[in-house]
């Protein structure tokens, strides 16, 4: 379940675009890695749950930033409402 599977999907990459979106209302899912920094996620991890917005958690930053189509890690990504 992720981004590769919906490639026409919007996305924001990263934990200040992840947040901005997510503050904005314009996040359907999040995507965290289990391996991010817990100080750069759990704000995120806060408010989507005030939000009951899903979030799908991603065994390492690579593996998320692979989903993602860039060569680096990534702690969060968040597929944006259409």
């Amino acid at each position: 379940m992720g981004f590769e599977q919906k490639n026409s999907s919007k996305k924001v990459i990263g934990a200040k675009q992840t947040l901005k979106a997510i503050t904005n209302d314009k996040v359907s899912k999040v995507f965290i890695a289990k391996d991010a920094e817990e100080h750069v996620t759990q704000k995120i991890r806060e408010i989507c749950n005030i939000k009951s917005i899903d979030i799908v958690f991603i065994d390492t930053m690579e593996e998320l930033g692979t989903m993602c189509g860039i060569d680096v890690g990534a702690a969060t990504a968040a597929e944006l409402k259409e």
